[in-house]
């Protein structure tokens, strides 16, 4: 029997839909009646997808636990935004136009990650994209913002054609536009011993595309990391909720990703680079903001390489570990300025020497070793990636050295590796048997791992070094982003010149 969602967690977007009625007919000027409707709903549906999850565990159905937890999530998500804009936009003009868009951009998330049928899950995906655009563009007086969201529209149209067309093709194949049966057909091809069709290949290569643009991936990023003139709400919402949900869509389409070497290889490649580069051009940034915005699209990058790795348990607990750190970092991104003030007054700790970091790197590899050998001991028939355990390692190593000694950051180290192999667990049990099947390619493997390897190396030397040959040599370059921007840039404004507020179009003069 396919996994159904609960009923309760079903009325989740009605509880963000049925909100715009009452918003929409306020008078104009009661700016405490007009957020009424909205934290009301916030409230209700959180308290409601938490009724779901309490309805799932005591029933004996075999729920779609991913859209549960993806449903709690965007409630949780959604009341503290609702909360955090009635205060951040006061004595705002156009307050109702913000409300209304808020509404509407979370009714459709809801409904993404709630839609067992797949005409749904994509009309309430183009749907999300339009109303966030009317967020982004809330100041409509500042050319930058209409600028910006101009080449989102771009890039979000895209990706639009890629999942419908995408769409057509599971449908064809399938025979039904219900994603159970869509997964089904997949499995039942895979079981009988032959590969999937052309059709169903394809279909997985355009699916991985449209999250590629969605996901603001290199070349197309620039739009995420310029969209810094909206409310800071919104920049929590995009960047912890609407960028999430293409890590989302591969997760409900694992089965279909984990048969398509050709759409797994383009996720690893393209994810790869994204995050290596991404991850390099932060270090050059000081503005809070736009450090984030540069975190997200190199956090997303390796969330589409895991993906594309087969590693969707990691991939999980990425999405939701980086949705709710993303979340409370750009809603305390005012506080920070002031603790950079006060660390800036304390004395300077010493940069790490390159020693210390190759060491973090040693570090790692003995957790990884006695971890999984922990692993095989007592779990010994759930399978536990080696990729997943390094990536998470390494990326823990040189905090936990940076802590204590040898022993103490290897202590630390174990601990939280433990804690992570909890997650793991839990992320499966979520995700099901059917998610976690695919095989892993041996040479995507080793290339993820190069390229994180690389990454981990050119960061260290960096740190330990920063006035060395190589800093001076690559600060340019990564200060203005490898210049990959750019050339989107020129080309969505020679297809489609945005109409930018007090400024000439196609050299007419005003």
């Amino acid at each position: 029997m396919p996994p159904v969602l609960t009923e309760l967690a079903s009325l989740l977007p009605w509880v963000y839909a049925v909100a715009l009625v009452p918003a929409a007919l306020v008078a104009a000027g009661r700016t405490g009646a007009l957020w009424r409707p909205a934290r009301l709903a916030g409230y209700a549906g959180f308290a409601l997808a938490l009724a779901a999850l309490l309805q799932a565990t005591l029933d004996s159905l075999e729920n779609d636990r991913l859209g549960l937890a993806m449903a709690t999530l965007v409630s949780l998500l959604a009341l503290v935004i609702i909360e955090f804009s009635h205060r951040y936009l006061d004595g705002e003009p156009g307050q109702r136009r913000y409300v209304l868009a808020l509404l509407g951009t979370l009714a459709s998330v809801a409904l993404v990650v709630t839609s067992g049928d797949l005409y749904l899950l994509v009309g309430a995906w183009i749907v999300s994209s339009l109303c966030l655009h009317q967020l982004l563009t809330f100041y409509r007086d500042r050319p930058m913002a209409q600028v910006v969201a101009h080449k989102k529209f771009l890039a979000s149209r895209l990706a639009d054609l890629c999942l419908l067309l995408a769409t057509v093709l599971l449908v064809r194949a399938a025979g039904g536009s219900e994603i159970a049966l869509i997964l089904e057909q997949v499995a039942a091809r895979q079981d009988s011993g032959g590969a999937l069709g052309w059709d169903l290949q394809l279909a997985a290569m355009l699916l991985a595309l449209a999250v590629i643009l969605k996901s603001a991936q290199l070349p197309v990023h620039g739009w995420l990391i310029q969209v810094m003139e909206a409310p800071t709400p919104v920049s929590a919402l995009l960047h912890a909720g609407l960028v999430n949900l293409g890590g989302f869509l591969l997760l409900r389409f694992a089965p279909l990703l984990s048969a398509a070497p050709a759409a797994q290889t383009l996720l690893v490649v393209v994810g790869g680079l994204t995050a290596v580069l991404a991850a390099l051009v932060m270090m050059t940034r000081i503005s809070i903001k736009v450090r984030l915005a540069w975190s997200t699209c190199a956090q997303m990058g390796f969330m589409l390489l895991e993906c594309g790795l087969g590693l969707y348990e990691l991939a999980l607990v990425h999405l939701l570990a980086h949705s709710l750190y993303k979340a409370h970092a750009f809603l305390a991104s005012g506080e920070t300025v002031l603790q950079a003030r006060h660390q800036a007054l304390q004395a300077r700790r010493p940069a790490p020497r390159l020693r210390s970091l190759l060491l973090a790197l040693g570090l790692a590899g003995l957790g990884i070793t006695l971890l999984h050998q922990l692993w095989l001991y007592w779990l010994p028939t759930h399978p536990l990636p080696l990729e997943a355990l390094a990536i998470v390692a390494v990326g823990l190593a040189p905090w936990c050295l940076h802590r204590g000694g040898l022993a103490h950051g290897l202590t630390m180290l174990i601990l939280l590796l433990g804690l992570y192999l909890l997650w793991h667990l839990g992320a499966a049990w979520i995700l099901g048997a059917d998610a976690t099947s695919g095989a892993h390619s041996l040479y995507l493997t080793l290339l993820a791992l190069g390229l994180f390897a690389a990454l981990y190396l050119v960061q260290a030397c960096i740190v330990a070094r920063p006035e060395g040959v190589l800093a001076r040599r690559l600060y340019p370059a990564a200060f203005a982003g490898f210049f990959l921007d750019e050339h989107f840039t020129r080309l969505t404004f020679r297809l489609w010149p945005p109409r930018r507020p007090g400024l000439p179009v196609n050299g007419e003069r005003s």
